[in-house]
């Protein structure tokens, strides 16, 4: 994963040397039949890679679309040119407002700045703590669930778990039934936004008591961080944004409402997806546990290498960011191709991730490829399931530990037996199982 660039100076390189050509353009009968059958956009994307390559354009409408799956052209358009190819409006804007997620320009580099520091090294040490007791919470949840004999939704409880600890470090207090209840709303808000009108108040209509009940759980939360009401593990995110405010007058009651809800948005959502994959995955490839299981002792650096690459094998098949859009803001060439400006880019991590020049039998869960030398590319722009460069997600450290923790209460003690299965992925801000997964548990026999 590529390091942070600075904040104050975003990298920006000139074109890639070279004779330039233009975008290859799929056959506009591809993108008609793709219409008429109204399949989802990632079924359209992947004939368009497989028709023309990893720099290639389409037409929806009368403008260009130019997809993006090549290492090298990913890596320009996120991590080289920033610049160039920029953020324009967050798909969930209507959820997050102006939150770091959202915002651009000179306001986005305050927002991450204070933000940056939460998510690496000290910062995280500080929240490992509360991650983990919320992983506890789980396992002693599960471990009832065992010894009844009671079913569960895995999706569920994973988000649960994530939920709980997003909001242990942002306000320092676990979770509690009637918050938890009131932000199912987040939820319910991100799975809308796909199929909301275009027009902004009448998408905002729709989902008004939605929102309603998450501003009402943020105003109580900033209330009581500005009245110093720090929770048993202390203060949490929240407060920094709120301590922000005496110093720095864009922070606003709206402002921290927005960073506080991308916080919960960001945080949970994708975590519990991500974790919802991994266990469905480990039903079809149950070898894959117990090889993660057999690596090393409980608490060891060799298991959690283990279980680490679970998860990363996971986040390959299924990564949080899918589709990453862009807007070429000036002429330039990507990859030998040029591509002039008001072109949109999408670069799609998902489509990368699957490309079997890159990653042989490539819809094969392996995790080996994080363990195994050589076993996965090493150029950049190969693997970026949280995105890369300046504006690759913030809270990778922090789902990449929340995870690895949770796997290590729950995979030793427990076997899970799907009675059914989601039959299909539903596409939206993250890529998740569309449906419940209802499940019961066993004990694992120890070896």
């Amino acid at each position: 994963m590529d390091a942070e660039a600075s904040l104050d100076s975003l990298p920006s390189l000139p074109p890639m040397p070279g004779a330039e050509r233009p975008v290859p353009i799929v056959d506009p009968e591809l993108v008609k039949r793709w219409g008429s059958a109204g399949g989802e956009l990632v079924e359209l994307l992947s004939q368009v890679r497989e028709q023309t390559g990893g720099v290639a354009g389409f037409r929806l409408g009368p403008a260009l679309t130019v997809l993006v799956t090549d290492p090298q052209a990913v890596q320009e358009v996120l991590a080289l040119r920033p610049d160039r190819y920029v953020k324009r409006s967050h798909r969930a804007r209507l959820l997050i407002g102006e939150g770091v997620m959202a915002a651009t320009g000179e306001a986005w580099k305050r927002q991450r700045r204070l933000l940056q520091s939460q998510f690496t090294g000290t910062g995280m040490r500080r929240y490992e703590q509360r991650i983990t007791e919320a992983a506890r919470n789980t396992a002693e949840r599960w471990a009832a669930y065992a010894r009844t004999g009671q079913g569960l939704d895995v999706r569920k409880e994973m988000h649960r778990f994530a939920l709980d600890a997003i909001w242990r470090s942002l306000t320092g207090h676990p979770l509690d039934e009637e918050t938890a209840h009131e932000l199912e709303a987040v939820e319910a808000v991100g799975a809308a936004l796909p199929t909301l009108p275009a027009d902004i108040g009448e998408a905002r209509d729709v989902v008004a008591a939605d929102l309603a009940r998450i501003d009402a759980v943020a105003g109580r939360a900033i209330e009581a961080a500005r009245g110093g009401a720090a929770g048993p593990d202390g203060p949490g995110l929240l407060h920094i944004l709120v301590d922000a405010a005496t110093e720095h007058p864009e922070y606003t009651d709206l402002l921290i409402r927005d960073e506080l809800v991308t916080l919960l948005a960001a945080g949970h959502e994708t975590t519990a997806s991500t974790l919802t994959w991994l266990y469905l995955l480990l039903d079809e490839y149950p070898a894959a546990r117990e090889e993660a299981l057999a690596a090393g002792g409980e608490g060891s650096e060799e298991r959690r290498r283990a279980i680490q690459a679970l998860v990363h094998e996971t986040l390959r098949l299924y990564p949080s960011a899918w589709l990453l859009p862009r807007h070429a803001a000036e002429d330039d060439t990507l990859a030998g191709h040029t591509v002039e400006a008001g072109t949109d880019i999408l670069v799609c991590p998902y489509l990368t991730h699957r490309d079997p020049q890159l990653w042989p039998d490539p819809e094969r869960f392996d995790p080996r490829r994080f363990l195994t030398p050589g076993g996965r590319p090493t150029h950049p722009g190969a693997y970026l399931p949280f995105g890369i460069g300046p504006r690759a997600c913030l809270g990778l450290q922090f789902a990449l530990r929340e995870s690895t923790i949770l796997l290590e209460h729950l995979l030793p003690p427990h076997t899970v037996t799907f009675s059914s299965r989601p039959t299909k992925a539903e596409y939206g801000i993250t890529v998740r199982p569309a449906g419940p997964a209802p499940a019961t548990l066993s004990a694992r026999p120890r070896a």
